[in-house]
């Protein structure tokens, strides 16, 4: 029996990583379609969305397997618990990427404001820290997932970076406002996929520690 339960939750570590992956590249095509003003590329970002619900579902599925057949407890009954609460933060990942792409293909046609450095650099910190914190997970690395938590703070200061460019820009001229709206938009997106990693990792550290928030919760 016990064998058969480390068997699936190997199963479980690997769909994480596939999860981890799908929404990984969809962030870099929906980053990668905004610099370039590739519409198309931005609608496979969005209809990537729909294989990352699936995906979803499918975790959603073998935890709830778990979690009625096999009746774990303790650490085990915790690691399951926190891929429950992971996997809607991380399919809320997926929906910020296609936002993202929504946006682009608005914008599609329009010669851009400014350049985009800022905002590849948030896309690039936030695939850093959505792969560290399954990493994480997977090996059960308390000290990772504290360091994706600290790296958040990265997140927020380039936010603030091109949030007062923009707002320079539309002072400069106030017909850049509508362009900045929709770039301002995207970092505020991006913000959110840190904040979901965030999320992610105080998950992980309640997987192996017990304790979410600074708070200790006890599982029967």
């Amino acid at each position: 029996m016990r064998e058969r339960f480390e068997q699936q939750l190997i199963e479980l570590n690997n769909a994480m990583i596939e999860m981890g992956t799908m929404i990984e590249k969809a962030i870099e095509k929906a980053i990668t379609a905004l610099v370039q003003q590739n519409v198309e590329m931005a609608q496979a970002a969005i209809e990537a969305d729909a294989d990352i619900d699936r995906q979803e579902k499918e975790i959603e599925n073998l935890c709830l397997k778990l979690l009625l057949m096999q009746q774990p407890v303790a650490r085990d009954l915790r690691q399951v618990s926190a891929a429950l609460k992971m996997i809607t933060d991380m399919e809320r990942i997926g929906d910020h990427a296609a936002d993202i792409s929504e946006i682009t293909i608005l914008m599609a046609g329009q010669p851009y404001i400014k350049k985009l450095e800022l905002l590849q650099q948030m896309a690039k910190e936030t695939m850093l820290m959505l792969v560290q914190c399954i990493e994480a997970y997977v090996n059960k690395d308390m000290e990772k997932a504290k360091a994706v938590i600290d790296h958040d703070d990265v997140i927020d200061d380039l936010f603030l970076r091109i949030k007062k460019e923009l707002i320079d820009l539309i002072g400069v001229d106030p017909k850049n406002g509508e362009q900045a709206a929709d770039f301002l938009m995207v970092a505020k997106y991006f913000e959110r996929i840190g904040d979901h990693a965030t999320n992610i990792s105080e998950w992980v550290i309640f997987s192996i520690a017990g304790k979410h928030g600074g708070e200790e919760i006890t599982i029967e």
